[in-house]
Protein backbone atom coordinates (compact mmCIF):
# COMPACT_ATOMS: atom_id res chain seq x y z
CA UNK A 1 0.00 0.00 0.00
CA UNK A 2 1.38 3.43 -0.96
CA UNK A 3 2.20 6.16 1.53
CA UNK A 4 -0.44 8.40 -0.04
CA UNK A 5 -3.12 5.80 0.61
CA UNK A 6 -1.97 5.50 4.23
CA UNK A 7 -2.01 9.25 4.70
CA UNK A 8 -5.43 9.74 3.13
CA UNK A 9 -8.01 10.03 5.92
CA UNK A 10 -10.91 7.62 5.80
CA UNK A 11 -14.18 9.41 5.20
CA UNK A 12 -17.09 8.67 7.48
CA UNK A 13 -20.47 7.88 5.86
CA UNK A 14 -21.74 11.31 6.90
CA UNK A 15 -18.73 13.04 5.33
CA UNK A 16 -19.16 11.08 2.09
CA UNK A 17 -22.85 11.96 2.05
CA UNK A 18 -22.09 15.68 2.46
CA UNK A 19 -19.43 15.55 -0.24
CA UNK A 20 -21.67 13.81 -2.78
CA UNK A 21 -24.56 16.11 -1.85
CA UNK A 22 -22.39 19.13 -2.58
CA UNK A 23 -21.29 17.66 -5.93
CA UNK A 24 -24.87 16.89 -6.98
CA UNK A 25 -26.07 20.33 -5.89
CA UNK A 26 -23.35 22.00 -7.96
CA UNK A 27 -24.23 19.77 -10.91
CA UNK A 28 -27.92 20.68 -10.67
CA UNK A 29 -27.12 24.38 -10.67
CA UNK A 30 -24.69 24.11 -13.58
CA UNK A 31 -27.09 22.07 -15.69
CA UNK A 32 -29.94 24.47 -14.95
CA UNK A 33 -28.02 27.53 -16.10
CA UNK A 34 -25.64 26.06 -18.68
CA UNK A 35 -27.87 27.00 -21.64
CA UNK A 36 -29.37 30.15 -20.11
CA UNK A 37 -28.08 33.59 -21.06
CA UNK A 38 -29.58 35.27 -17.98
CA UNK A 39 -28.66 32.42 -15.64
CA UNK A 40 -29.12 33.44 -12.01
CA UNK A 41 -31.65 36.17 -12.83
CA UNK A 42 -34.24 33.60 -13.89
CA UNK A 43 -34.36 32.34 -10.30
CA UNK A 44 -35.56 35.73 -9.04
CA UNK A 45 -37.58 36.89 -12.05
CA UNK A 46 -40.72 34.89 -11.21
CA UNK A 47 -41.14 36.14 -7.60
CA UNK A 48 -40.27 39.67 -8.69
CA UNK A 49 -42.94 39.68 -11.40
CA UNK A 50 -45.53 38.24 -9.00
CA UNK A 51 -44.60 40.75 -6.30
CA UNK A 52 -44.85 43.60 -8.80
CA UNK A 53 -48.32 42.47 -9.90
CA UNK A 54 -49.70 42.21 -6.36
CA UNK A 55 -48.01 45.46 -5.36
CA UNK A 56 -49.69 47.23 -8.29
CA UNK A 57 -53.11 45.72 -7.59
CA UNK A 58 -53.17 46.43 -3.85
CA UNK A 59 -51.30 49.72 -3.64
CA UNK A 60 -52.18 51.40 -6.95
CA UNK A 61 -55.58 50.08 -8.02
CA UNK A 62 -57.10 49.65 -4.54
CA UNK A 63 -54.87 52.43 -3.16
CA UNK A 64 -54.27 50.74 0.15
CA UNK A 65 -51.66 48.65 1.91
CA UNK A 66 -52.21 45.19 3.31
CA UNK A 67 -52.70 45.24 7.07
CA UNK A 68 -50.75 48.49 7.21
CA UNK A 69 -47.51 46.68 6.40
CA UNK A 70 -45.47 49.18 4.40
CA UNK A 71 -43.50 48.86 2.25
CA UNK A 72 -45.72 46.17 0.77
CA UNK A 73 -43.16 45.11 -1.84
CA UNK A 74 -40.75 44.08 0.95
CA UNK A 75 -43.62 42.47 2.85
CA UNK A 76 -44.42 40.38 -0.26
CA UNK A 77 -40.84 39.40 -1.09
CA UNK A 78 -40.24 38.11 2.44
CA UNK A 79 -42.76 35.36 1.68
CA UNK A 80 -42.53 35.06 -2.11
CA UNK A 81 -38.80 34.31 -2.18
CA UNK A 82 -39.00 31.39 0.31
CA UNK A 83 -42.21 30.23 -1.40
CA UNK A 84 -40.30 30.00 -4.67
CA UNK A 85 -37.77 27.75 -2.93
CA UNK A 86 -40.49 25.49 -1.51
CA UNK A 87 -42.57 25.41 -4.69
CA UNK A 88 -39.61 24.73 -6.98
CA UNK A 89 -38.09 22.03 -4.76
CA UNK A 90 -41.36 20.13 -4.29
CA UNK A 91 -42.21 20.36 -8.01
CA UNK A 92 -38.76 19.09 -9.04
CA UNK A 93 -38.90 16.32 -6.43
CA UNK A 94 -41.76 14.73 -8.35
CA UNK A 95 -39.20 13.95 -11.07
CA UNK A 96 -36.28 13.10 -8.79
CA UNK A 97 -36.35 9.38 -9.64
CA UNK A 98 -37.84 9.37 -13.12
CA UNK A 99 -35.28 11.66 -14.74
CA UNK A 100 -32.16 9.94 -13.36
CA UNK A 101 -33.34 6.34 -13.09
CA UNK A 102 -30.26 4.70 -14.63
CA UNK A 103 -27.81 6.55 -12.41
CA UNK A 104 -29.92 5.99 -9.30
CA UNK A 105 -30.04 2.24 -9.91
CA UNK A 106 -26.29 1.97 -10.50
CA UNK A 107 -25.10 3.86 -7.41
CA UNK A 108 -25.06 2.74 -3.80
CA UNK A 109 -25.21 6.13 -2.13
CA UNK A 110 -28.32 6.77 0.01
CA UNK A 111 -31.17 7.57 -2.38
CA UNK A 112 -32.39 10.41 -0.17
CA UNK A 113 -29.50 12.39 -1.60
CA UNK A 114 -31.36 12.82 -4.91
CA UNK A 115 -34.12 14.70 -3.15
CA UNK A 116 -31.75 16.53 -0.81
CA UNK A 117 -29.69 17.84 -3.75
CA UNK A 118 -32.83 19.36 -5.30
CA UNK A 119 -33.79 21.02 -2.02
CA UNK A 120 -30.24 22.32 -1.57
CA UNK A 121 -29.92 23.68 -5.12
CA UNK A 122 -33.23 25.54 -4.77
CA UNK A 123 -32.08 26.73 -1.35
CA UNK A 124 -28.89 28.13 -2.87
CA UNK A 125 -31.02 30.04 -5.38
CA UNK A 126 -33.10 31.40 -2.51
CA UNK A 127 -30.03 32.63 -0.63
CA UNK A 128 -28.70 34.13 -3.87
CA UNK A 129 -31.95 36.09 -4.26
CA UNK A 130 -31.66 37.79 -0.85
CA UNK A 131 -29.61 40.72 -2.24
CA UNK A 132 -32.71 41.64 -4.27
CA UNK A 133 -34.69 41.83 -1.03
CA UNK A 134 -31.95 44.02 0.44
CA UNK A 135 -32.09 46.39 -2.56
CA UNK A 136 -35.85 46.87 -2.20
CA UNK A 137 -35.55 47.29 1.56
CA UNK A 138 -32.95 50.05 1.14
CA UNK A 139 -34.87 51.71 -1.70
CA UNK A 140 -38.13 51.81 0.28
CA UNK A 141 -36.59 52.65 3.64
CA UNK A 142 -37.63 49.43 5.37
CA UNK A 143 -35.98 49.12 8.77
CA UNK A 144 -34.17 45.89 9.65
CA UNK A 145 -35.11 44.79 13.18
CA UNK A 146 -33.22 42.69 15.71
CA UNK A 147 -35.78 39.93 15.07
CA UNK A 148 -33.85 39.25 11.86
CA UNK A 149 -31.91 36.69 13.95
CA UNK A 150 -34.90 34.38 13.40
CA UNK A 151 -34.16 34.37 9.67
CA UNK A 152 -31.67 31.53 10.11
CA UNK A 153 -34.21 29.51 12.09
CA UNK A 154 -36.73 30.01 9.28
CA UNK A 155 -34.24 28.65 6.73
CA UNK A 156 -33.49 25.58 8.85
CA UNK A 157 -37.17 24.81 9.49
CA UNK A 158 -38.04 25.32 5.83
CA UNK A 159 -35.23 23.00 4.73
CA UNK A 160 -36.55 20.28 7.07
CA UNK A 161 -40.12 20.76 5.84
CA UNK A 162 -39.21 20.86 2.15
CA UNK A 163 -37.00 17.79 2.41
CA UNK A 164 -39.77 15.93 4.21
CA UNK A 165 -42.36 16.78 1.56
CA UNK A 166 -39.87 15.90 -1.18
CA UNK A 167 -39.21 12.48 0.33
CA UNK A 168 -42.96 11.81 0.32
CA UNK A 169 -43.75 12.83 -3.26
CA UNK A 170 -40.57 11.56 -4.96
CA UNK A 171 -41.19 7.81 -4.45
CA UNK A 172 -44.99 8.02 -4.68
CA UNK A 173 -44.89 9.63 -8.12
CA UNK A 174 -43.04 6.55 -9.40
CA UNK A 175 -46.13 4.44 -8.62
CA UNK A 176 -48.81 7.07 -9.27
CA UNK A 177 -47.73 9.22 -12.22
CA UNK A 178 -50.85 11.39 -12.01
CA UNK A 179 -49.60 12.54 -8.62
CA UNK A 180 -47.20 14.91 -10.38
CA UNK A 181 -50.12 16.96 -11.71
CA UNK A 182 -51.96 16.66 -8.42
CA UNK A 183 -48.95 18.12 -6.60
CA UNK A 184 -49.05 21.16 -8.90
CA UNK A 185 -52.72 21.71 -8.05
CA UNK A 186 -52.04 21.36 -4.32
CA UNK A 187 -49.17 23.85 -4.57
CA UNK A 188 -51.41 26.31 -6.35
CA UNK A 189 -53.99 26.00 -3.58
CA UNK A 190 -51.29 26.22 -0.92
CA UNK A 191 -50.06 29.51 -2.37
CA UNK A 192 -53.35 31.21 -1.52
CA UNK A 193 -53.83 29.24 1.70
CA UNK A 194 -50.48 30.50 3.02
CA UNK A 195 -49.82 34.04 4.26
CA UNK A 196 -48.00 35.33 1.17
CA UNK A 197 -50.18 38.13 -0.19
CA UNK A 198 -51.50 38.70 3.31
CA UNK A 199 -50.02 38.37 6.79
CA UNK A 200 -50.37 35.87 9.62
CA UNK A 201 -52.30 38.49 11.60
CA UNK A 202 -55.16 38.09 9.10
CA UNK A 203 -55.96 34.73 10.68
CA UNK A 204 -56.94 36.30 13.99
CA UNK A 205 -59.32 38.68 12.21
CA UNK A 206 -61.27 35.77 10.73
CA UNK A 207 -61.66 34.09 14.11
CA UNK A 208 -59.80 32.07 16.75
CA UNK A 209 -60.96 28.76 15.25
CA UNK A 210 -59.59 29.66 11.83
CA UNK A 211 -56.37 30.89 13.42
CA UNK A 212 -55.97 27.55 15.18
CA UNK A 213 -56.57 25.49 12.03
CA UNK A 214 -54.43 27.70 9.77
CA UNK A 215 -51.48 27.34 12.15
CA UNK A 216 -51.18 23.69 11.07
CA UNK A 217 -49.95 24.90 7.70
CA UNK A 218 -46.22 24.92 8.58
CA UNK A 219 -45.49 27.57 5.95
CA UNK A 220 -47.48 30.05 8.03
CA UNK A 221 -45.01 29.86 10.91
CA UNK A 222 -42.02 29.87 8.57
CA UNK A 223 -43.16 33.00 6.74
CA UNK A 224 -43.88 34.61 10.11
CA UNK A 225 -40.24 34.08 11.07
CA UNK A 226 -38.98 35.57 7.80
CA UNK A 227 -41.20 38.63 8.07
CA UNK A 228 -40.13 39.27 11.64
CA UNK A 229 -36.89 40.67 10.21
CA UNK A 230 -38.73 43.81 9.03
CA UNK A 231 -42.22 43.44 10.53
CA UNK A 232 -41.96 42.22 14.14
CA UNK A 233 -45.76 42.37 14.52
CA UNK A 234 -45.96 39.41 12.14
CA UNK A 235 -44.26 37.10 14.65
CA UNK A 236 -47.07 34.79 15.78
CA UNK A 237 -45.41 32.40 18.23
CA UNK A 238 -48.31 29.98 18.40
CA UNK A 239 -48.24 29.60 14.62
CA UNK A 240 -44.44 29.36 14.67
CA UNK A 241 -44.40 26.66 17.36
CA UNK A 242 -47.04 24.59 15.56
CA UNK A 243 -45.16 25.07 12.27
CA UNK A 244 -41.90 23.79 13.74
CA UNK A 245 -43.62 20.71 15.18
CA UNK A 246 -45.48 20.05 11.91
CA UNK A 247 -42.26 20.41 9.90
CA UNK A 248 -40.53 17.86 12.12
CA UNK A 249 -43.47 15.45 11.84
CA UNK A 250 -43.61 15.81 8.05
CA UNK A 251 -39.87 15.17 7.86
CA UNK A 252 -40.25 12.01 9.98
CA UNK A 253 -43.17 10.86 7.82
CA UNK A 254 -41.19 11.56 4.65
CA UNK A 255 -38.24 9.53 5.92
CA UNK A 256 -40.56 6.66 6.83
CA UNK A 257 -42.33 6.67 3.44
CA UNK A 258 -39.03 6.92 1.60
CA UNK A 259 -37.39 4.02 3.44
CA UNK A 260 -40.45 1.77 3.16
CA UNK A 261 -40.82 2.35 -0.59
CA UNK A 262 -37.14 2.50 -1.63
CA UNK A 263 -36.79 -1.13 -2.78
CA UNK A 264 -40.05 -1.05 -4.68
CA UNK A 265 -39.04 2.21 -6.36
CA UNK A 266 -35.74 0.71 -7.55
CA UNK A 267 -37.64 -2.18 -9.14
CA UNK A 268 -40.13 0.16 -10.79
CA UNK A 269 -37.80 2.72 -12.36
Amino acid sequence: MSNSALERPAWSPAARYRHVLWLLTRRDLRVRYSTSALGYFWSILDPLVMAAIYWFVFTQIFNRSVEGEDPYIVFMLLALLPWTWFNGAVSDSTRAFTRGAKLIRSTKIPRTIWVASIVCSKGVEFVASLPVLAVFAIATGAQLQWQSVYFVLAIVVQFILTLGVGMIVAPLVVFFRDLERAVKLVLRFLFYASPIIYGVSAYAKVGPEFHFVAAFNPLSGIFSLYRGAFFPDQLDWFTIAVGIVMSALIFALGLYVFKRSERAVLKEI
